[in-house]
């Protein structure tokens, strides 16, 4: 296992500061590839929200039109119905690989922030709204049972781990992840099935550990995951983890937006609005065009993760990684 762990990390040494891909893609064609698109914050009333995902998706179907499954990691929504309905309208109408995943992030319990009136109301709060209200519009979306699930697709494990609580439960649970121990015991059980295979194994959370990826510094409590020791723990004993988060929507050219640390975590962006650091060492947008994802093809021994600029249809130099793992 400790040869294994090094090999990990002496391929990232030579990415971690950006250095482009020789050619955007092989020639051999991978065994499995994948969209990541993270904090779309879709809402019924949001053209530009509207706009900016149809554009993605148009350009992630034109690079990839046979991909194999599109992942959205979190703040799809602002949790109302009418901004489901309003999304799944959408991908009705737009080109997208059949398999959709999605995980359940802060936003998708806003209903919260709502009066019957459709107002927003913050003194008002939780509204008459309960935690398992918003759960269960987000279970009718992904017609999944449960917030955090299981999937195989192409022969490679996906783990979709979630928030089971908001503020209703207890308000210092602010916007962090709320994992139960039925949730980590659940993900013990799931890595401990697929860890004696080399292969890569694909986690999936909106919010990211503290003071990892890019933006996971600056969150209230500097938590994110209130739980996060648990879950670092358990995903360091598995260095095939490759740990895909969202939730601070910073840059994809950002150097510390691929991490390794006993396993890799990988910061997503948004497509609704990427963020950059400021004049004063805090956050700020990008320009109000900016969108952007990460596009991900697996092929035997590596895993090549690209970030993707929708507004400009390019590839992100800065964010193009190979992560290889000795798979014999």
């Amino acid at each position: 296992m400790k040869s294994w762990t090094l090999s990990i990390a002496l391929s990232l040494s030579m990415l971690l500061h950006g250095q482009p891909l020789t050619a955007a893609q092989p020639a051999a064609k991978p065994l499995l590839s994948f969209h990541v698109l993270s904090d779309i914050h879709f809402q019924a009333w949001d053209k530009r929200s509207q706009v900016k995902l149809q554009a993605a998706l148009n350009d992630l179907n034109t690079i990839s039109p046979d991909a194999d499954a599109l992942i959205f990691n979190g703040d799809l929504t602002n949790g109302r119905q009418s901004d489901y309905d309003k999304l799944n309208e959408l991908l009705m109408r737009t080109a997208h690989p059949e398999a959709v995943y999605s995980t359940i992030g802060n936003h998708e319990f806003y209903q919260a922030w709502y009066d019957a009136k459709g107002s927003w109301n913050e003194a008002g709060f939780p509204n008459g709204e309960t935690e398992q209200a918003s759960i269960g519009r987000f279970l009718q979306f992904t017609k999944e049972s449960s917030i955090y699930y299981e999937k195989e697709i192409g022969g490679y494990p996906f783990l979709f781990l979630g928030s089971e609580q908001y503020r209703q439960s207890d308000a210092g649970n602010s916007e962090d992840a709320y994992l139960s121990d039925s949730q980590l015991e659940w993900l013990k059980q799931s890595l401990k099935k697929h860890g004696a295979s080399r292969k890569p194994i694909f986690v999936f959370l909106h919010q990211p550990l503290p003071d990892t990826v890019a933006g996971s510094s600056c969150c209230v409590n500097n938590r994110s995951v209130i739980q996060h020791q648990q879950l670092k723990k358990i995903l360091s004993a598995y260095p095939q983890v490759i740990f895909f988060t969202g939730h601070t929507h910073w840059e994809l050219k950002h150097p510390d937006t691929l991490v390794q640390d006993r396993f890799v975590m990988v910061n997503s962006s948004s497509v609704e609005q990427p963020w950059t650091v400021g004049e004063d060492g805090g956050e700020r947008m990008l320009s109000p065009e900016a969108s952007e994802g990460l596009h991900v093809e697996v092929y035997d021994g590596k895993v090549i993760i690209q970030g993707r600029d929708f507004h400009s249809q390019r590839w992100i130099p800065e964010a193009q990684y190979i992560i290889r793992m000795n798979t014999k």
